[in-house]
């Protein structure tokens, strides 16, 4: 069956990362048989510049006759001036909408040849590999009421709602413990349920939930807890689930313990498994067009489409390999570049991951 893909460079560096992971999809297509079929269309900047929003309906409907998103990367200065409502950062949010895209996995992948990139001593973090699976449509950003307002003597206040339905919790709940199924069974809850109603239900739905899924050891902590945890001992998770709030922070701090952000991927599911998958990291258009961008995390995320939205593992870990291989043969682009690497550029780092796949090592 035909697997179709929307592909959405995006801005800035978008293009040029994106052009690798193609790349490296279609030599692991040819040599698979993965029926894999590739559409382009725009959003962000370069939708707008074309049709004036930055998620036209052209896009839409791509979009929504596909079975995946891969997407670049969003924004720039050139147009930081427009309304707020047609930035190209409303075209992202849009598209999450329009999907109903809840669940946001942000995997935090330490390789150990880059140990001595991360801020964390190299045997806290060497051999990193966790995944946070955050709630992405509902929450205190989204909770109502919310506002700024004056009370009777005068003062501001600022006051927002921090509230989750059973049917939401349960939602993003089934979805880590399928994540979890599929990696090391071991799914930490975190909430703050000592002291937030709000998360007190979150865990008790997440003890419920736990009973279909007995092949996976449940565990729950909270999040003051979670934060220094990750900090002390990174390596005692493997999937950890939470609420959109805590997951904002706690995936930024775990996504630094990596090193660098040039090498995460992350990945947006709705009910159904179907995704977009995007690099975590910007447009970076200081550096748009000079071919020094790490295609890595871009790369990665289309490893990540194949096992999450088409059950593909074995294709998924042919390219996690073939990164690996490529870091092996010390190959690094400028932002993960040391002292007796070899420096290269975007597209020769998309190269030397398509050696890597065809030969098993970089030749």
């Amino acid at each position: 069956m035909i697997k179709k893909i929307a592909v959405l460079a995006g801005d800035g560096i978008g293009p040029e990362i994106m052009a690798e992971a193609i790349k490296v999809l279609n030599d692991l297509n040819s040599q698979m048989n993965l029926a894999l079929e590739f559409e382009n269309g725009l959003i962000g900047g370069a939708a707008y510049d074309e049709y004036g929003s930055p998620f036209p309906q052209q896009t839409i409907d791509l979009v929504k006759k596909s079975d995946a998103i891969l997407l670049g990367a969003v924004g720039g200065k050139k147009w930081e001036v427009l309304d707020i409502s047609v930035r190209p950062e409303k075209g992202l949010l849009r598209l999450r909408s329009t999907l109903g895209l809840f669940s946001n996995l942000r995997p935090a992948i330490l390789y150990p040849q880059l140990a001595d990139a991360s801020s964390l001593k190299p045997e806290l973090v060497s051999g990193l590999d966790l995944m946070i699976v955050r709630e992405l449509t509902g929450g205190i950003y989204f909770g109502q009421p919310r506002g700024i307002r004056i009370l009777e003597n005068g003062e501001r206040q600022g006051f927002n709602t921090a509230v989750y339905s059973e049917s939401e919790i349960r939602r993003i709940g089934r979805s880590a413990f399928q994540i979890a199924q599929k990696r090391n069974k071991k799914l930490c809850s975190v909430d703050k349920a000592n002291v937030l109603e709000c998360t007190e239900l979150w865990r008790t739905v997440m003890d419920e939930i736990s009973v279909d899924y007995p092949d996976v050891q449940l565990s729950h902590m909270y999040v003051d807890n979670a934060a220094m945890q990750l900090v002390r001992a990174p390596k005692q998770f493997d999937v950890i689930v939470t609420s959109n709030l805590f997951g904002d922070v706690l995936s930024d701090a775990a996504a630094m313990l990596t090193g660098s952000i040039g090498m995460l991927p992350s990945a947006s599911l709705d009910a159904n498994g179907k995704g977009m998958y995007e690099p975590i990291h910007g447009s970076a258009p200081d550096i748009a067009g000079k071919g020094i961008a790490n295609p890595l995390a871009t790369i990665l995320s289309a490893a990540m489409m194949l096992r999450y939205t088409f059950n593909l593992g074995e294709a998924a870990e042919r390219i996690e390999k073939a990164v690996n291989d490529a870091l092996d043969a010390n190959v690094r682009t400028a932002d993960i570049f040391s002292e007796g690497m070899t420096k290269v550029s975007t597209s020769e780092m998309g190269d030397a991951v398509v050696s890597a796949l065809q030969n098993g090592a970089v030749v």
